[in-house]
């Protein structure tokens, strides 16, 4: 008696008597995916069929194969082998090719080769990071079409089962909100992302990706933290964008690698690559509004304090991050410098209120600080006519009023509540600038000019000493 073929065991494993009807697993939970068409369940990879008393075997015209090392032949068939041929006339007719096409398809695992099934592969493709792809796929194909597709369809789009797809469903479900409608009573369900997510989806323009990713060299003082990573990743999908094809004849050239001629270059960047783990306990402090507990050194004598710090905002200020937050010890609200910090500690249970009437704009004082001053108090300082366009080019306070002088220099008049920078400023201007009010700044820019010069005025020290 010819052997039964593996595939066509699977089909006949599957189904029970002629009805052909699935056969439930025992002890099977329900699939939180479920569909209310499922495919035949099938054996594990690579298992033998099995042929079970109510199966009648299926050979298909003209095929003679052995059976399979796992599978014993009956009894019966043992002696229909050993007959005279005119047993072989006694055997049943080969089942009708078109009642054969009424049966579900054999389903197909995702580990048997093309060989086995005499097309193209489904399921895993091998290769690294290949699931990864086919969940971005996935994505990709639910946000394209907010209508919703069905499991079997999403399965044909990746090429994979739908046993498969429901396990990418699974992971999906993990960062995005997905729903699962019917379309009918009894019909099948559609998967379609939840009409929450859809502030999620950004549409970006090439131009707008260009934009964007000329300031990304702007985190650079971060790389080396999961926060870094995390801005990186997003950069890397931009250039997926930039490097498209445009369209239209102002389109521009695809491969005109704009990205890497339009950027923004950092002045002098901090290298903070050892302290990636005090800049992750701060920004996740920061974004989940977690009290931060850390050594913090003070400016004015080096010494370390245990301070309770909760983190208002996150700023990246000259290439440097400080961070505005309430100083719990002492009740007020004070800038902290990341250099400065060591044995962070995010707390895991407690939590903040963000004060409502909180503003970072507040502690900003334009190019001169991010530190809060008293009352915004009268500056001006007049310019040699060799800095006019360099001033009059510059936005270094939003308060600032420029004006023109007789000499063909300017005056730059604003409002500061903080002074803390402002001498280091003028300073750098040397000749060229001179501070006309407050009187404390104008003593104070003196004194600086005064003690360099002092130091002029001393003798060198030898060489090597």
């Amino acid at each position: 008696m010819p052997a039964t073929s593996p595939a066509r065991a699977r089909g006949a494993g599957g189904s029970s008597g002629a009805a052909g009807a699935p056969r439930a697993r025992v002890g099977q939970a329900a699939d939180p995916f479920s569909s209310s068409a499922l495919p035949p369940s099938k054996p594990r990879a690579g298992a033998p069929p099995r042929l079970t008393a109510d199966a009648a075997p299926d050979v298909r015209p003209g095929t003679v194969a052995p059976p399979p090392p796992s599978v014993r032949p009956p009894p019966a068939a043992a002696r229909a082998e050993s007959s005279p041929p005119a047993a072989a006339s006694k055997r049943p007719p080969p089942p009708d090719p078109a009642a054969a096409s009424k049966r579900p398809p054999p389903p197909e695992d995702e580990d048997e080769d093309d060989d086995a099934r005499g097309g193209s592969q489904r399921g895993r493709p091998r290769g690294p990071f290949t699931q990864h792809r086919r969940l971005d796929s996935l994505r990709s194909l639910l946000q394209k079409h907010p209508a919703g597709l069905t499991i079997y369809d999403l399965a044909r789009e990746l090429n994979v089962t739908p046993r498969s797809l429901r396990r990418y469903l699974v992971e999906v479900k993990r960062e995005l909100d997905l729903v699962s409608v019917a379309t009918r009573p009894g019909g099948p369900r559609l998967w379609r992302l939840s009409p929450s997510e859809a502030p999620r989806r950004v549409e970006v323009r090439r131009t707008q990706a260009y934009a964007l990713l000329a300031a990304r060299r702007l985190f650079e003082p971060m790389r080396g933290s999961t926060l870094f990573e995390e801005i990186d990743l997003a950069a890397q999908r931009l250039l997926g964008v930039a490097r498209r094809p445009g369209r239209g004849p102002n389109a521009g050239v695809a491969d005109a690698r704009l990205e890497e001629r339009f950027l923004y270059l950092p002045f002098a960047p901090k290298d903070y690559a050892a302290r990636t783990e005090e800049l992750d306990d701060l920004f996740q402090s920061v974004a989940d509004l977690r009290p931060l507990r850390c050594r913090y050194r003070r400016a004015r004598d080096g010494r370390e304090e245990r301070v309770l710090i909760h983190p208002y905002a996150l700023v990246l200020y000259k290439d440097a991050i400080y961070c505005v937050g309430l100083h719990v010890g002492r009740g007020e609200v004070r800038t902290f410098l990341l250099d400065r910090m060591r044995d962070t500690e995010c707390a895991v249970t407690e939590r903040f209120e963000l004060p409502p009437d909180f503003s970072i704009d507040d502690y900003f004082q334009g190019h001169f600080g991010i530190w809060r001053g008293g009352e915004p108090r009268r500056v001006v300082i007049d310019f040699d006519e060799r800095v006019t366009e360099f001033v009059r080019t510059r936005k270094v306070h939003p308060s600032q009023e420029i004006t023109a002088l007789p000499s063909g220099g300017v005056r730059l008049t604003m409002h500061i509540g903080d002074m803390t920078e402002l001498a280091t400023w003028v300073l750098g201007f040397g000749e060229t600038a001179r501070v006309v009010e407050p009187p404390d700044l104008v003593d104070r820019v003196k004194r600086e000019l005064a003690g360099a010069l002092a130091r002029y005025a001393e003798a060198p020290p030898a060489d090597g000493q």
